[in-house]
């Protein structure tokens, strides 16, 4: 059968012929791409359109992405909040309302928003993540001023455990906390850093360290201990500030990590049996940032200015990349938020099924962390394996 005319209309346009013609009659065969919908036109019969997945750095679009346009297996779940963990099950996000605000929980499949914190008084959170046994590990300081509100974030941050039942104030675990922690996916455990600003009479000017420990209950309430330094920055050939990021799946013996300053910023991992440090980024120059990582351990997703090379921007102008950790440095893009220097995308999380991506879009310029939504993408949606 020889087909003389294929018509292509954005659906819902005045132009759109499925006004006039009764669904299954030849007419309604929908197909999705970038930031439009189409209905193909073919009279007398139903079109089969299969749409075979591009290489990832082909992926980008004509017209760069927005906040509000982007391609149809990314959702935009919320309008407000930063920072998305995902639940075990896969149902629900945990999220920040603002850096120093109120923790949320929104339903994925319908949207519906669960405040966390609003049965107590607090001065606002920096970051939230669910413990293996579903209690929520808190960062937030005791105290915030409105005129010197970075403190909050910067050097009095502490480490809360908040119960699931949501029936008491959350309980401290007696340490301070520089940025985000780690949080095991099977035991209560965790690690964190500190460094200079949080502890200035402990440790000296340009002095990071991750320690390690576990939350034990048994004497009723939440506390941590077998705390241990796992690695001290002064230890390395280099000098870095550093973050931790995650435990490496499945058997959680190795820990990512940031080296601010190094090179740009490199995607670190540590051996947490022998103390071993390898480099997992490579690429001097270049900013690279370690977030969510997937459940089967062979990759991370890196905050990453790869895109703007060889002139490198900075982690202001980052999208989504996801780094192979087998020491190669292969990477692959998965956003492109940034391509006309606006938007960025940032903070990305991986569900326990490796399936979906939680992240957020906010401006280029906006602080580090800083969100304006939660999204989801779906990789297999995306033809992301």
């Amino acid at each position: 059968m020889r087909l003389r005319s294929l018509q292509m209309y954005p659906e819902g346009s005045v132009a759109d012929p499925a006004c006039t013609c009764p669904a299954g009659k030849g007419w309604d065969t929908v197909i999705n791409m970038p930031n439009r919908r189409y209905r193909i036109l073919v009279p007398g019969i139903v079109l089969a359109l299969t749409l075979l997945a591009a290489d990832s750095n082909k992926r980008a679009v004509s017209r760069p992405w927005t906040a509000d346009e982007f391609p149809p297996y990314i959702r935009r779940l919320t309008y407000f909040g930063e920072r998305a963990d995902w639940s075990h099950d896969g149902k629900r996000i945990l999220f920040v309302e603002k850096t120093y605000g109120d923790v949320y929980e929104v339903e994925v499949a319908t949207g519906r928003i669960y405040p966390m914190t609003h049965h107590y008084y607090h001065s606002g959170y920096t970051r939230a993540l669910y413990l293996s046994n579903g209690d929520i590990l808190l960062s937030g300081a005791r105290k915030f001023d409105p005129e010197n509100p970075h403190v909050s974030r910067h050097q009095t941050a502490e480490l809360w455990v908040l119960s699931r039942k949501l029936d008491r104030p959350p309980v401290p675990l007696g340490t301070y906390c520089s940025e985000g922690p780690a949080v095991s996916r099977t035991r209560l455990r965790i690690a964190w850093t500190i460094t200079h600003q949080n502890y200035p009479d402990q440790l000296p000017p340009g002095t990071s360290q991750i320690w390690m420990g576990d939350i034990d209950y048994s004497t009723g309430e939440p506390r941590l201990v077998n705390k241990r330094l796992v690695l001290d920055s002064r230890n390395l050939p280099f000098q870095c500030t550093l973050e931790t990021q995650n435990f490496v799946p499945p058997d959680e013996t190795k820990l990512t990590f940031s080296a601010y300053g190094y090179q740009g910023t490199e995607v670190m991992m540590l051996d947490l049996k022998t103390g071993e440090v390898r480099n997992m980024s490579q690429a001097p120059g270049q900013y690279d940032e370690p977030e969510g990582i997937f459940p089967d351990g062979k990759y991370t997703l890196v905050e990453c200015d790869k895109h703007t090379g060889p002139n490198y921007k900075g982690s202001q102008h980052i999208d989504i990349y996801r780094l192979a950790l087998d020491g190669s440095g292969r990477y692959e893009r998965i956003t492109y938020f940034n391509e006309a220097g606006v938007y960025k995308a940032s903070n990305p999380v991986v569900s326990d099924d490796g399936r979906y991506i939680a992240f957020q879009v906010p401006r280029v310029g906006m602080l580090a962390g800083v969100g304006t939504g939660i999204y989801v993408l779906d990789l297999k949606a995306a033809g992301l394996k």
